[in-house]
C-alpha cells in the first residue's frame, strides 16, 4: 500500500475525520452488546460431565460459585498431539485476564475434547494457568456445534456458525479463514493430525447463566465472531500496516525462535 506523507495539520484533519467513524463503531458495538444481553435464555437439561484438574465436574460446577460462565471452545481433539496454533494465540490473551473476570462474578474455562492429561501437559508447556476442562466422551462439543463427526463431515448435515455445511471428502474438507488459505493444512500438521481430523474441531465462545440452581445457555459465537477476543489482531489492526498477511505467519509462542 502506498502511503501519503503529510504535514501534522493534514494528519490531524484526517485523524479527526476517522475518529468520528471510530466513535460510531464504538456506539454500534455498545448497542450490539446490549442486544446480546437481551437474547432469550435456553434451559440446559442435559447432564454434561467434564474432567478438570479438581476432578469430575458438571456444567454447573464450572461456575465455581458465580452466576455467569464464559467458555472458550478450544480446538484440541483427542487425536491432536498439540492444541490448535490459532486457539493457542487466543489463549495467550485470555490467560492474563480470566482472573479479572472471575472477580466480577464471571467464571471462565476453556473446554476441549482431548483427554485431560493431554490438556494439562500442553497447558504446562505453554505456561498457562486458566481453567481447562476436558469434555472427552461427552456430547457437549457436538451439542454446541464445535465438533463435527466424521460421518456428517463426509455426508453433509453438520452445522457450524449457524450454517449447514456441504458434504466433503477428507481431501476436500476445509474451514473458512480470513486470509490464510493454507491454514487448515498447516495447522493440522502443527497439531499432529491430518486436515480432515483437524477441522472436525471448531473454535467458538459460549456464555451461560445460572439462576436458582438452573443453568441456561445465553449466547454462542463462532468463526470470525471470535475475532474480537483475539488480542493479537486487535493490536495489529492499529499498526501502520494492519494485519499485513497473505498466509499463516504466527506460531505458538514457544516456537518463534525455531521458525
Amino acid at each position: 500500500m502506498q502511503h501519503h506523507v503529510a504535514s501534522r495539520d493534514e494528519w490531524l484533519k484526517a485523524r479527526i475525520a476517522l475518529l468520528s467513524e471510530e466513535k460510531e463503531l464504538t456506539r454500534r458495538s455498545d448497542e450490539l452488546a446490549r442486544k446480546r444481553q437481551e437474547l432469550p435464555w435456553v434451559r440446559i437439561d442435559r447432564d454434561y460431565r467434564f474432567e478438570t484438574g479438581e476432578g469430575a465436574a458438571s456444567l454447573a460446577d464450572l461456575f465455581r460459585g458465580r452466576s455467569q460462565l464464559l467458555v472458550y471452545h478450544f480446538m484440541f481433539g483427542p487425536d491432536y498431539t498439540a492444541g490448535c496454533p490459532s486457539c493457542s494465540s487466543i489463549a495467550d490473551g485470555f490467560n492474563g485476564i480470566f482472573v479479572h473476570l472471575e472477580n466480577h462474578d464471571v467464571a471462565f474455562t476453556a473446554i476441549s475434547r482431548a483427554p485431560l492429561p493431554k490438556l494439562q501437559a500442553y497447558k504446562q508447556r505453554m505456561g498457562w494457568n486458566f481453567p481447562w476442562a476436558s469434555s472427552f466422551g461427552s456430547d457437549f462439543n457436538f451439542d454446541f456445534a464445535v465438533f463435527i463427526p466424521e460421518e456428517q463431515q463426509r455426508n453433509g448435515g453438520a452445522e457450524y456458525n449457524y450454517r449447514r455445511e456441504p458434504a466433503a471428502s477428507p481431501e476436500e474438507a476445509d474451514i473458512a479463514s480470513r486470509a490464510t488459505p493454507d491454514g487448515a493444512t498447516q495447522f493440522a500438521r502443527m497439531s499432529g493430525t491430518d486436515r480432515a481430523t483437524y477441522i472436525r474441531e471448531r473454535p467458538g465462545v459460549s456464555a451461560f447463566a445460572m439462576e436458582d440452581g438452573v443453568v441456561y445457555h445465553t449466547y454462542s459465537s463462532y468463526s470470525r465472531g471470535v475475532d474480537g477476543l483475539w488480542g493479537m489482531y486487535q493490536w495489529l489492526d492499529r499498526a501502520p500496516k494492519g494485519r499485513n498477511e497473505t498466509g499463516v505467519w504466527w506460531r505458538r509462542h514457544d516456537e518463534y525462535s525455531a521458525a
